[in-house]
């Protein structure tokens, strides 16, 4: 069937979310927007702009510079992999995640790295009473969360040493982690293949995580079980890397039969 190329609106339009929808493109597309650019461009009020950017600051899909502009943020910048992709491995990940949470009672989580931050893209939460929440659409830094430091360390140090270069943190307030420290944690991970990560990212969490390896054998993703602190043993890491690596072999295979040709 083809489609009409002019898409009519929705019949019961809410613009509240349309207007936001549109002020996130907007910062996509060109950046550097004022309140005041926002409300003409809108039709709205200025108090109305103010109110939809900061929401979408506090979602993750902007950001505030110095001079009081607004650019597009984590969420809407490029992904280091395609839209197709990250489809691709949600789809692959879902019943392993569920399996690994069911399994060991634990909150699992898919994420992918975008510059110097994550997002986790798929979680399947514990049954737990006492459980860490999904954490799916979310971001965080790189270097403070178990997926990121596992793919960061795959990236050559020339490329580590750009993607925290200083001038790509003007803001005192954006986490710019020590470069010497980072790269000497790397390369622990480097050596072991796995990340243990107590209470980095959060308080009273703790997490474990693998990579989950491309067609390359390069880590695109991080594979990670998710506890409060308080239920975490160091006796339990060999059954729960065990359970996460499987996984991610799985997730891996599953990739590649969807990929094969028929």
């Amino acid at each position: 069937m083809v489609r009409n190329a002019f898409k009519a609106p929705p019949p019961y339009a809410i613009n509240s979310v349309d207007h936001a929808l549109r002020a996130a493109i907007m910062l996509q597309l060109e950046g550097g927007l004022t309140v005041s650019h926002i409300a003409d461009r809108l039709g709205v009020a200025r108090s109305t702009a103010h109110r939809l950017l900061a929401m979408l600051v506090y979602r993750d899909f902007a950001v505030q510079n110095d001079d009081r502009t607004y650019r597009a943020g984590p969420v809407l910048e490029q992904s280091v992999q395609s839209p197709s992709l990250v489809a691709a491995l949600r789809a692959a990940a879902l019943p392993h995640l569920r399996h690994v949470a069911d399994s060991q009672g634990e909150t699992a989580n898919l994420i992918i790295r975008t510059g110097h931050t994550v997002r986790f893209i798929a979680s399947a939460e514990s049954s737990q009473a006492l459980r860490v929440g999904s954490r799916e659409g979310m971001v965080f830094p790189a270097h403070r969360t178990t997926g990121g430091l596992l793919l960061l360390a795959a990236l050559p140090p020339d490329e580590l040493s750009e993607l925290y270069a200083v001038w790509r943190f003007p803001d005192d307030s954006l986490d710019r982690p020590n470069l010497t420290a980072l790269q000497a944690r790397l390369s622990h991970v480097r050596r072991s293949g796995y990340v243990v990560n107590r209470e980095l990212s959060e308080r009273g969490l703790v997490a474990v995580g693998v990579p989950v390896r491309g067609a390359d054998d390069r880590p695109i993703a991080g594979l990670s079980l998710s506890m409060p602190s308080v239920r975490y043993e160091p006796d339990r890491l060999p059954i729960l890397l065990d359970t996460l690596k499987s996984s991610a072999s799985a997730i891996e295979e599953d990739l590649r039969s969807a990929n094969r040709p028929g």
